[in-house]
């Protein structure tokens, strides 16, 4: 965690980061003046560091500290090399496939999802927007939450997805989707659903963005690597799958009635559709 974030932190926070980084026992042990006294900055520069991890406080951050000292050494993520076998490529995205996603269930805040569900159960609508592979992310939510009658749109053109969110109820909800968390049309798209008084969620990988900042609830994946041949970003798609689960899941609970009722009805749609649709295929072709 501490590692990844590393490169965006101010001077201070991330004097303290090294400092953690290279003696998590001694931080573990430490105030949070004795810890801004060891590295050389001053006790609010810990808690500034707890808030841009998007922790709680310091008690927080060193629970942290404590849990990867206990986790095994691993290699981390490892991409593919030349002529590799295929039990070789199957161990490695497999391993690669779970660390993010156990990377992932850590660093959820439960508050953070708790309010993503409470809008989403609310919501009038649910407007899913990702570009590119993130729209891959966006489709698979709309899908689901479709399932149980909730209105779900996830459009890949910019330009109606904006005029949804001009057009959108206060009680609709936008969904920004975007590993990197840099993707410059889904800041926008939650910016202008800042300016609609709209319930703005992000998903994005760990950290500040420029995406997470404009969204009123912050979920976040693992910030898992991407290699030359783009293992993190199949773990990051995994991972982003995983969250959106999640949430269907978390709301499903809260609604569980309803979600039976409608999931069966869904289904029972689909095998007339199949049923009759074979019925009229073999007509036709007799």
């Amino acid at each position: 965690m501490l590692l990844h974030m590393l490169p965006s932190l101010p001077p201070s926070e991330k004097k303290i980061a090294e400092f953690i980084m290279t003696h998590p026992e001694q931080a573990i042990r430490s105030t949070a003046y004795e810890l801004g006294q060891r590295s050389s900055t001053s006790s609010a520069a810990v808690i500034r560091l707890c808030k841009s991890l998007g922790l709680k406080g310091f008690q927080e951050l060193k629970l942290k500290i404590t849990g990867d000292l206990q986790k095994p050494m691993d290699q981390g993520y490892r991409d593919i090399q030349p002529f590799e076998s295929q039990e070789a490529v199957i161990q490695k995205m497999t391993n690669n496939s779970i660390q993010t996603l156990k990377e992932t269930a850590e660093i959820i805040n439960i508050d953070e999802l708790s309010g993503a569900v409470e809008a989403l159960i609310k919501a009038k609508s649910i407007h899913f927007f990702g570009i590119g592979a993130s729209n891959i992310i966006a489709a698979d939510a709309q899908q689901k939450f479709l399932r149980i009658n909730k209105n779900a749109t996830a459009f890949t053109d910019t330009h109606v997805v904006a005029t949804l969110v001009a057009n959108a109820s206060k009680n609709d909800v936008i969904v920004g989707i975007s590993f990197s968390g840099e993707t410059a049309e889904v800041a926008k798209i939650l910016e202008l659903a800042n300016k609609k008084g709209l319930t703005a969620i992000s998903l994005t990988k760990y950290g500040s963005s420029i995406v997470s900042e404009r969204a009123d609830i912050k979920l976040f994946t693992s910030y898992s690597k991407e290699p030359t041949f783009r293992s993190g970003a199949t773990s990051s798609r995994l991972a982003q799958l995983h969250l959106i689960d999640i949430l269907f899941m978390c709301v499903a609970t809260q609604q569980y009635d309803e979600t039976v009722q409608y999931l069966d009805s869904t289904k029972e749609a689909i095998t007339y559709y199949k049923e009759h649709g074979l019925k009229k295929r073999q007509k036709n072709e007799q």
